[in-house]
């Protein structure tokens, strides 16, 4: 197992050291240029004659730029600090040990160390020249992916305590004629819808305060097009990503020079933070993707670098499990979920997955009302107990796999009941609960230690589970804490995602054979940061296969196949054919009682498993994707998937609408023009012979890329899933 480390492991960290050395030299007399570098995108910055850092350029790379302006307007400034002059959006505000609430950076110094050969740190450190106050901005720089990692490091060594009010993780600015923006914003059961507008004078806000579960209604992720709405496969792209679960902010401001900035980070409402002396408060890391390849283009270097560097284990395969939780909800006993492992082992199933409602003795989990921070084996569900379990998967090939939600409690449980002061409310107001259910506070050490404990009395006496589902099903309503002092309160927000992050690193490096999946109800947490401690992430409770297709096809934006999971239900009451063929896009797996399927949808399904395992698994969570017809367009979408060396691809085409007659041809991409491939329609019901015209033909990938394939389809619900092999 590999687990990405970087500065950002802990929000605050102690430290005993400040060079305060630079604090009263002055502006240097000639410019100092910065370059922050990838193989086909460069960031430049330099520092002017008042010694603040400007930033020159972000784009691709060129050979010779313009001198830098001795003079730059303030507006320019690349990290600029509140109360000194700056009028517009800044980026950093605090109030001084002293009551001074302005703060002045000048360029210190700054360094590049190569990680390998692959990966570079950069460090220029900012100082304000009247006080021991200094922010370091940090830059990870992956050459090979052209994304680059960027985060903020604040620290002092004033009398007392600073005040931070604002502390964005970045804060680029752009030139171009117009901006586009996209976002991925929606609601419960309708999550990743995209959406484009050009952003006009002034500011536009994306946000979340919802503290926890924060991305439910928008993921913290944009788009920027630059000059033009984006394109699919050309123009200039950038693309942003925040790597923080919970409440976050991106303000975007034109300013009166058609100039925009862009303010990224965790959301300053409620959160302002007293940073003590000789501390460092690191801000979550923003992740910065640039293509010249239109939207496509950025989302396969997201994918590429999510797979090496921003996910769990990212190059190891999904399993396809079979989940209870559509088959029985609370309902289940020992004998059920039993039967439940030879209907996954049919299936040809990797692993079970049993759901929420296994735990809890005097409050039992019968329902979501009572039960919830008391992770005993519920005897009369289970009385032989999950080891028990995992041993009869275990005797039909199968893994088995538990759902856990540490962070949570219900009123009516023996945790609530021994601790009511460890959830998060607040004082002198009435209780408010969102599924009958309170947030633990993990700013306290006990409650950190209860939710290592919880999985730890899980997974180490019962070393068969193979895989943790790992729930979150409330958002934060009454932000206090009782653990924290009365002025440090707005401390709550961002110290519980830290603990958070511990916790979950924890588990991630105690079990590292113990693959995980993060559900938040469905998109609750779509970020980076989180995913270092996860392999894949429950996208939507949303699984009817229509709207998956635009769950799904807005995710695929930031994060590879591999990572979000595609479930096969009946939800929709579409044909399984259908439902197979949408779920065959990510990281598949089956939530349903299969007793209650046909002998033929069983077949169906079976048969699905078996041509992922065998054939096109591994296209689709690490080949190329790209998307061919977009479903907000049309009454079709289409995709497709092509394996790293260009010799094998898959394509997928979905009719979501009546035709009076067969739509165009699809013109599949990234396949070797000079190659001559094998065509076969695949994923066929038993007996059914291919409609497709180029069904069995060699055809080189030149002409299937300039002419296409004619899809068999003109109803609503249809599908087609066809099959390109180099022949050698």
């Amino acid at each position: 197992m590999k687990i990405r480390h970087t500065f950002l492991s802990l929000c605050l960290v102690l430290t005993t050291e400040f060079d305060s050395a630079h604090a009263s030299e002055p502006a240097p007399a000639a410019p100092v240029t910065i370059t922050i570098a990838t193989a086909r995108s460069t960031l430049e910055l330099y520092t002017g004659a008042d010694g603040r850092l400007y930033q020159r350029y972000y784009g691709a790379t060129r050979a010779h730029l313009s001198a830098p302006k001795a003079k730059p307007a303030r507006e320019g400034e690349f990290h600029p600090p509140a109360g000194n002059g700056f009028i517009l959006e800044p980026a950093l505000q605090a109030t001084h040990a002293d009551g001074n609430t302005s703060t002045e950076l000048r360029y210190a110094s700054h360094e590049t160390t190569a990680v390998d050969a692959n990966i570079a740190v950069t460090r220029i450190k900012l100082q304000d020249p009247e006080y021991p106050f200094a922010v370091t901005l940090c830059f990870r720089a992956y050459r090979a992916e052209d994304v680059i990692e960027q985060w903020v490091e604040i620290r002092h060594d004033e009398p007392k305590a600073v005040r931070l009010d604002r502390f964005a993780s970045a804060a680029p600015v752009f030139q171009a004629d117009s901006y586009w923006l996209t976002q991925l914003q929606g609601d419960f059961m309708r999550e990743a819808e995209l959406q484009e507008e050009c952003l006009a004078p002034g500011i536009k806000v994306l946000d979340s305060k919802l503290g926890v579960r924060a991305h439910q209604m928008r993921p913290p992720a944009f788009l920027l097009s630059l000059a033009g709405p984006a394109r699919e496969e050309s123009g200039e792209v950038i693309g942003g990503s925040l790597g923080w679960a919970g409440s976050f902010q991106f303000a975007f401001e034109v300013d009166h020079r058609r100039q925009l900035r862009a303010l990224c980070g965790i959301n300053p409402f409620g959160s302002a933070y007293q940073l003590d002396p000789a501390r460092t408060f690191r801000t979550p890391p923003m992740f910065w993707a640039w293509s010249d390849a239109g939207k496509g283009g950025l989302s396969r270097n997201f994918h590429r670098w999510a797979r090496q560097y921003g996910m769990r284990d990212g190059a190891k395969p999904r399993p396809v499990l079979l989940n209870n939780w559509e088959a029985t909800y609370f309902k289940f006993d020992e004998a059920k979920i039993v039967s439940l492992f030879d209907g996954a082992k049919e299936l040809g199933a990797d692993l079970f997955l049993l759901d929420d409602g296994w735990f809890g003795n005097k409050h039992p989990r019968d329902d979501d009302h009572r039960g919830l921070g008391d992770w005993q084996v519920n005897t009369k569900k289970l009385p032989h107990g999950l080891s028990y379990l995992a041993d009869e998967a275990k005797k039909r090939s199968i893994g088995f796999g538990i759902w856990i939600e540490p962070e949570m409690v219900n009123p009516l449980s023996e945790l609530f009941e021994q601790h009511p002061d460890w959830v998060i409310r607040q004082p002198k107001r009435e209780l408010q609960f969102h599924r009958d259910q309170l947030i633990l506070d993990l700013t306290r050490p006990e409650v950190q230690a209860f939710a290592r404990r919880v999985i730890d009395d899980t997974l180490a006496p019962n070393p068969g589970i193979s895989y943790v589902k790992w729930d979150c099903n409330r958002y934060v309503m009454q932000p206090g804490s009782s653990y924290l002092p009365a002025d440090r309160q707005t401390h709550l927000l961002i110290d519980y995602q830290w603990a958070l992050y511990d916790v979950m690193r924890h588990m991630a490096e105690k079990y590292p054979k113990v693959m995980a999946m993060l559900c938040s109800g469905g998109a609750g947490r779509a970020d980076f940061s989180s995913m270092q401690f996860f392999h894949s992430f429950w996208p939507s409770d949303n699984t009817d296969p229509m709207q998956r297709i635009y769950i799904q096809w807005g995710f695929g934006h930031f994060f590879p196949p591999g990572a979000v999971i595609a479930h096969i239900t009946d939800k929709g009451h579409r044909p399984i054919k259908f439902t197979c063929d949408v779920a065959l896009t990510g990281a598949l797996g089956v939530d349903r009682d299969v007793s209650r399927w046909t002998p033929a949808e069983r077949a169906t399904v079976a048969a699905t498993i078996a041509l992922y395992h065998n054939r096109i698994r591994d296209l689709v969570q690490q080949g190329d994707q790209y998307r061919l017809e977009s479903p907000y367009e049309g009454k079709r979408a289409a995709l497709d998937y092509v394996s790293p060396d260009r010799a094998r691809a898959v394509l997928f085409v979905y009719q979501l609408g009546e035709t009076a007659a067969t739509l165009g041809p699809v013109k599949p991409r990234g396949l070797d023009p000079a190659q001559r491939y094998r065509v076969r329609e695949i994923n066929l019901p038993a007996k059914a012979k291919s409609r497709l015209a180029l069904h069995d033909q060699v055809v080189s990938g030149a002409s299937l890329m300039s002419e296409g394939v004619q899809p068999p389809l003109r109803h609503a619900v249809e599908s087609l899933v066809v099959e390109f092999v180099a022949e050698r």
